[in-house]
């Protein structure tokens, strides 16, 4: 698996952006009541923003995967990723929890779009008998990532309080966008071509 190309990019790209993902958890509630002035409710308003980003980009995704590759698809979710992380970011200059709402909105719409883009490219380009096997390890590596986000934001927090956690978080967004774009996936089949028996 790891001598493909796509699948071993597309494999960093998934790990980075878990764990910069949960680098920014670690920070984003303390950094919405300190900073944001957000009580209970608040926190939770934002946060549902991210569930309807999802469902739009789950919504969007067919009309996307009609126009274009899921090699060009799947790059929607790690630039969109970088565009969240600036606005989230941004909030530390002109704190507004509307900016931080529209950051959790965009980082549904977007990962939801790489979600399935690039599971239909993973699909696509490996064969059935290892299909198993690839799923086995994207979904080990990109859970595994997990805790080491969430250990890199708490270190981050502790160091340099939620400031750093963001700032941290948007330089793995970046990185994990830099990454995807070294691909060269621009010749990638059409979704079409990724369902046919051929």
């Amino acid at each position: 698996m790891l001598s493909h190309a796509w699948l071993r990019l597309m494999l960093l790209t998934g790990a980075i952006f878990n764990i910069a993902w949960f680098v920014l958890q670690a920070g984003y509630v303390p950094h919405a009541v300190r900073a944001l002035g957000l009580g209970a409710q608040g926190v939770g308003l934002t946060l549902a923003m991210y569930g309807a980003g999802m469902v739009v980009g789950a919504l969007l995704t067919p009309h996307i995967a009609a126009r274009t590759s899921p090699g060009r698809a799947i790059r929607v979710g790690p630039f969109s990723a970088v565009l969240a992380a600036v606005l989230m970011a941004s909030t530390l200059r002109w704190p507004s929890a509307g900016l931080a709402a529209l950051s959790l909105f965009v980082f549904g719409a977007g990962p939801m779009v790489w979600t399935i883009s690039s599971t239909t490219l993973r699909q696509g380009v490996t064969p059935a008998g290892m299909l198993g096997r690839v799923s086995a390890v994207f979904l080990t590596v990109n859970a595994g990532a997990r805790p080491v986000g969430a250990a890199l934001g708490a270190g981050a927090g502790a160091l340099w309080g939620e400031a750093g956690c963001l700032l941290l978080a948007l330089a793995g967004f970046v990185l994990q966008a830099a990454v995807i774009a070294l691909a060269k996936l621009d010749a990638a089949p059409s979704e079409a071509a990724l369902r046919s028996p051929t």
